[in-house]
């Protein structure tokens, strides 16, 4: 089993109490948490067939099951819930915050949707529909988006995962939309998603500067960003400088810029290059939103229990 093993004993004391109980039918021995966990991971570093699971793991229905349960009421988005605020209270987060987004790939398995609701349908003109936080219960499956987080771009049916990452790339908010869905769309429903809890008070859910690229230039998101008290580094796009500079005294003034605080958005960038270490990730097999988007946070997890057992 050594050889599978992803989780260290630091790291798995960290979310154990979070995970379901163990389950089985008299006859049957009941499913170990640890395992189920390390299964689910293996299937996504690798990218292989729930079906081709080594047989250490037991059967691959009951992996499946584990995943797709936890996937459904919210399992890995407490357990991230619950890194956070830790992280938080112990001063290991830095509240300037990245914003970006990756493409995956869908493989021929994740497009199995119907003509007219999914991947059949002209993706054009639809507006992009965010896949964030379940509500559903175990026993009744969050809703799907009628996508499936699906769409159609030049490259192929594909999915685009956004991330609001912290000063050190570590997550704190994923969410999917159609691969053709433009970025700067997502940024306020990433926002309106960011809560880190605190022992004392309101969960926290306004950073101190937000770090994205030219996509995230427009009015309405620096207005918002001024609103909260939020610095934007963000650069100003070429055809809105030239824009602003035709206008005369009427164009107002160049948004504040600071070059320097703005190179620390390779953070984000970093952060897509672990997550597609992941072949499960970094190309998408799984045909429900719900189930592909887990996959991702329990990635954001492992890299916050990382971080974490290294701290003193």
């Amino acid at each position: 089993m050594s050889r599978f093993q992803v989780l260290s004993d630091a790291q798995w004391s960290m979310i154990a109490d979070m995970l379901p109980r163990p389950t089985g039918r008299k006859g049957r021995p009941f499913a170990d948490a640890r395992t189920m966990v390390e299964a689910i991971i293996y299937r996504y570093r690798t990218g292989i067939a729930w079906r081709d699971l080594p047989e250490v793991f037991g059967p691959w229905q009951t992996v499946w099951t584990w995943h797709r349960r936890m996937a459904a009421d919210g399992t890995w988005d407490r357990v991230l819930e619950r890194l956070t605020a830790a992280a938080d209270e112990a001063g290991q987060i830095d509240w300037t915050v990245s914003v970006d987004s990756t493409i995956a790939r869908a493989h021929q398995h994740a497009t199995n949707v119907s003509r007219h609701t999914g991947a059949g349908s002209n993706y054009t003109n639809q507006q992009a529909q965010p896949q964030g936080l379940p509500q559903g219960q175990p026993d009744r499956p969050a809703p799907e988006p009628p996508d499936h987080a699906l769409g159609r771009s030049r490259g192929g049916l594909s999915t685009k995962i956004h991330q609001l990452v912290d000063g050190r790339g570590l997550p704190l908010v994923v969410l999917l939309s159609p691969g053709q869905a433009g970025d700067s769309p997502m940024l306020l429903p990433l926002l309106q998603q960011l809560k880190v809890g605190r022992r004392l008070g309101r969960p926290r859910t306004r950073p101190d500067a937000l770090c994205g690229d030219k996509a995230y230039s427009s009015r309405a998101i620096r207005k918002h960003l001024r609103a909260r008290g939020i610095t934007a580094h963000i650069p100003e796009p070429e055809d809105q400088k030239g824009h602003r500079l035709r206008r005369g005294s009427a164009g107002g003034r160049p948004p504040n810029f600071d070059p320097d605080a703005y190179r620390g958005r390779n953070v984000v960038e970093r952060r897509y290059c672990h997550i597609k270490q992941w072949r499960g990730i970094a190309t998408r097999y799984d045909k429900h939103a719900l189930t592909y988007r887990a996959a991702v946070v329990l990635n954001a997890v492992i890299a916050w229990t990382a971080h974490l057992s290294d701290m003193p």
